[in-house]
């Protein structure tokens, strides 16, 4: 078998892993990256001497993909302190709800620290309006603001899915957002606030939510890479694709490679741009894929600088300075305070900006960006120092936004891509965009390729 991964993510790299532990040395398996380094939104740079992520910095250790696969490749995990996080809500700082499903309460106590009198009304009312009725897909936004009121979703909700999707609510639907959620509602749940409590952990120390690797979640890439042996083509882009008899070519820069099989691990627009000719359903489905854009400003600074109790602090996007200005950053985590392996030596900080549909601060040049974040770093979190490193990483186009109806759209192409020997399609696009959603969606695609090899 030859096979061609086109996209040197986590995707990616699981998916040649998992085609690697199936076929063993016989298969050639190429990894085609357009980047001039693995890994996509998983990135682990040096920063003040001291391997920091610049990308996603954590996966949830509650679903079982991503933490079964480190222990089956030999990675060991750390989970935060007991540093909780806070968010900068109507002017205030307040320590984040607990008893909640992104923000959706499951008891109007939960929210009643955060919200004014007229929105705990609001929330409070919510268990007695009729029942909710779900008719195929609904924007999350929408119906939120039609239970509870906008104070929740302003205050509480869109900070939280701010540093999911770097989208809002109102941008969102509830069936890929929220698949609990929506499942608890189809399965008799009248209200969303039962609907939030039923998916609540039934015992009150359930363990952590997060992990990481004391190395940086770059050491994943590296140990997939490593045990998956495939060929690496780095800032090789792959410009077309076409079916040629019992296989596939790849058209590169001046260069054609036939494979058996072609598995594509890459965002919406490239995937729509190699499919239009060979499987032009997916690619117009594809089309439909709106993204938000972000960026991470990593800060170092020198020891002993005091951060706030907190592993850090969410902000949301309709909070003002008293000049009526908004905050470049939407989040900051304390990350020497967050993850006990950061503690020591400079103290380390990070700063996300970016929300979908307003660039906002992502329009200034590198310096000027950090810039803004500092300024936002003092006035959020008194911390004035001058910092000894300072990164800054940019995600273009980086988070696919889950709208509504986006689980008919990604059947439509998976149906699509479906009746096409030798080709398939994976990536955060489809079924999460976190750690352990990609790398269960790659190993699902993997299977694929090697049940069709099998009967072929």
């Amino acid at each position: 078998m030859r096979i061609a991964v086109v996209g040197g993510g986590v995707s990616g790299l699981t998916a040649a892993y998992r085609l690697r532990t199936r076929f063993g040395d016989g298969a050639t398996i190429t990894v085609f990256e357009a980047g001039d380094s693995l890994g996509g939104k998983l990135r682990t740079i040096e920063l003040a001497g001291r391997r920091f992520d610049v990308g996603a910095e954590a996966f949830i250790v509650r679903r079982p993909e991503a933490l079964e696969l480190a222990g089956e490749i030999g990675l060991e995990l750390t989970h935060p302190t007991g540093a909780r996080s806070r968010l900068r809500a109507g002017g205030t700082q307040v320590g984040m709800p607990g008893g909640t499903v992104m923000g959706i309460p499951g008891s109007a106590e939960a929210v009643a620290g955060l919200l004014s009198a007229e929105g705990r009304r609001q929330v409070a009312a919510e268990g007695g309006l009729p029942p909710v009725v779900l008719t195929g897909d609904v924007s999350l936004g929408r119906l939120l603001r039609e239970r509870f009121g906008d104070e929740l979703v302003d205050r509480l909700v869109d900070p939280l899915l701010g540093g999911v999707y770097a989208g809002g609510a109102d941008g969102l639907g509830l069936r890929a957002t929220l698949p609990g959620l929506a499942k608890a509602l189809d399965s008799g749940a009248a209200t969303l606030t039962a609907a939030a409590a039923s998916q609540l952990p039934a015992s009150p120390n359930p363990g952590p939510v997060f992990g990481t690797l004391p190395t940086g979640l770059g050491t994943l890439i590296d140990r997939l890479a490593e045990l998956g042996k495939p060929e690496i083509r780095l800032s090789t882009l792959v410009t077309g694709l076409r079916r040629r008899a019992g296989g596939w070519t790849l058209e590169l820069t001046g260069e054609a490679v036939d494979v058996d099989a072609v598995l594509l691990a890459v965002p919406a627009p490239a995937a729509r741009r190699l499919l239009e000719p060979v499987v032009p359903a997916a690619s117009a489905a594809l089309g439909e894929v709106e993204l938000a854009s972000m960026a991470v400003v990593a800060l170092a600074f020198p020891p002993g600088t005091a951060l706030p109790d907190a592993s850090g602090v969410l902000i949301g996007a309709k909070e003002r300075y008293p000049d009526g200005s908004p905050p470049a950053a939407k989040a900051f985590t304390f990350s020497s305070r967050k993850w006990g392996h950061l503690g020591g030596g400079p103290v380390l900080v990070r700063g996300s900006v970016g929300r979908f549909g307003e660039p906002g601060a992502l329009r200034a040049d590198d310096d000027e960006l950090a810039r803004l974040v500092r300024a936002d770093l003092a006035e959020l979190a008194g911390v004035t120092a001058q910092p000894v490193d300072v990164a800054v990483m940019r995600w273009g186009g980086g988070l696919p936004q889950y709208g509504v109806g986006h689980l008919d759209l990604v059947e439509r192409v998976e149906r699509a891509v479906a009746g096409v020997p030798g080709l398939e399609i994976t990536g955060a696009t489809f079924h999460g965009v976190g750690i352990p959603a990609c790398v269960g969606a790659a190993t699902r695609a993997a299977s694929r390729i090697t049940s069709g090899a099998v009967r072929g």
